[in-house]
């Protein structure tokens, strides 16, 4: 066998690899001397089929299974003769090929880059911590008592307000004609809550109970129903009655509705509850203070291949949000600048994923099978009545488990960070701790 490096372009390498007729031949009989040996055919005796017989039967298989086999071999010496450390699997061409002859086939890698971290000691972050305060406390409490709410009927006269319940008949058609669907009886309408077709609601307002009222709207023109789409409705309702919704008062009845034995041990839970709410937002925002700084001091090259799956996998996502109407901002960007400033994230994310994957190495930070399975469980637990079809999926699906062991490897890595580093922490408002949640979160 023949290696020869033919190109060298940053972390890009190419390998000329000849492995001669020779070697070829020697690993093919050897393999049919093996299957001549155990092989049975009928009309012969084991271990007395006729070399002849065993070539005829078997050579094209053997042969491909030794090529497939002489270019793995090889490939894995190419890089191992010369200590290579590869990002992706390597890209094979096979160049030349003829029965009895050599086999000549290129190999292009692309290898990690040598990373040197910095002194995580020299860096300075700041992190914002906020007190759980009564209020915080009392306005939980008051959400809660809001979700044990009941419905009661509105005696007063009056008409229909914005986050009444509006007790109704209705019956919709488009140019004369019912369709499927577009009826019901005694349903419970939440005015402003916006569950019906656009506009219709708010022709609700001021109704009274008893009253019959024709609404006029209009189905978007992206209505998934076909007949719908763009169509000019007449609704009929008739409003039956008015319910408005009365939260459940906030004592030692609502606490023993939540498996609370007082009111004074639900408020110390909630208080709890949001305390760790609030540090884990602290921790976001922390983390991404660090994350940050370990970008602008470390601008090593990193494999194009990994910044391209990484781009692929951001690209995708954004196309979906483009198409659902969530991408926010980005809708008026063009294609040219979308890509241009998500390359560059998926570069960032690149660098400082093989950052701290080196950190990781250096101080042998492992993740235990332990925290493995706390991460399957809470996984299972976001399915319930699934937990079974979860947990198998995970078993028999590597590359799933890999995406839960990854997150868990970061946060560790990210802590060891945080310890040598320099964090002063600062006093903030609710407000400015829960900020941009979602951003802080997505950044970091």
């Amino acid at each position: 066998m023949n290696i020869t490096e033919t190109s060298t372009d940053g972390l890009k390498r190419e390998f000329q690899v000849v492995i001669s007729a020779k070697d070829i031949e020697e690993k093919v009989n050897g393999k049919l001397e093996e299957l001549r040996r155990t092989v049975q055919l009928p009309g012969f005796r084991p271990g007395k089929v006729p070399v002849t017989v065993i070539k005829q039967r078997y050579h094209g298989g053997v042969l491909s299974e030794v090529l497939e086999d002489a270019i793995a071999t090889s490939s894995r010496q190419a890089l191992s003769e010369r200590g290579l450390r590869v990002a992706l699997q390597p890209k094979i061409e096979v160049e030349s090929y003829e029965e009895n002859g050599d086999l000549t086939y290129k190999m292009a890698v692309e290898l990690l880059p040598d990373v040197e971290p910095g002194d995580f000691g020299a860096i300075e972050l700041e992190k914002p911590v906020a007190d759980v305060t009564d209020e915080s406390v009392a306005d939980a409490l008051s959400k809660l008592a809001s979700a044990h709410s009941t419905q009661v009927a509105i005696t007063e006269e009056r008409g229909a307000e914005n986050g009444d319940i509006a007790l109704i008949d209705f019956a919709g058609s488009v140019d004369g004609e019912a369709l499927p669907g577009m009826d019901g009886k005694d349903y419970p309408l939440e005015l402003g809550a916006g569950r019906f077709v656009p506009g219709f609601e708010e022709q609700l307002i001021g109704a009274k109970a008893g009253e019959h009222r024709s609404i006029n709207v209009t189905f978007p023109a992206d209505y998934p129903h076909e007949r719908l789409k763009g169509a000019a409705t007449v609704f009929e309702v008739d409003v039956k009655e008015l319910r408005k919704n009365v939260p459940a008062e906030v004592n030692d009845d609502l606490a023993k509705e939540f498996g609370m034995e007082s009111l004074e041990k639900m408020r110390d839970a909630v208080r709890d509850r949001i305390k760790s709410e609030y540090a884990n937002l602290s921790r976001l925002r922390v983390k991404r203070q660090l994350l940050d700084k370990l970008a602008e001091a470390h601008a090593f090259e990193v494999p194009v291949g990994m910044v391209d799956i990484e781009f692929e996998g951001i690209w995708a996502r954004l196309q979906e949000e483009l198409k659902n109407g969530t991408a926010g901002e980005d809708a008026a960007k063009s294609e040219d600048d979308l890509k241009t400033e998500y390359r560059a994230i998926a570069e960032r994310r690149v660098r400082l994923g093989l950052l701290l994957s080196e950190v990781g190495r250096r101080n042998n930070i492992q993740v235990t099978q332990d925290e493995v399975n706390r991460a399957l469980i809470n996984e299972a637990r976001r399915f319930p009545g699934q937990e079974r079809q979860v947990f198998e999926f995970f078993k028999n699906n590597q590359q799933a488990l890999e995406n839960l062991r990854a997150p868990i490897f970061e946060d560790k890595v990210v802590d060891h960070i945080l310890e040598l580093a320099k964090v002063s922490e600062k006093t903030v408002t609710v407000e400015e701790l829960t900020k941009d949640e979602d951003e802080t979160a997505e950044a970091a």
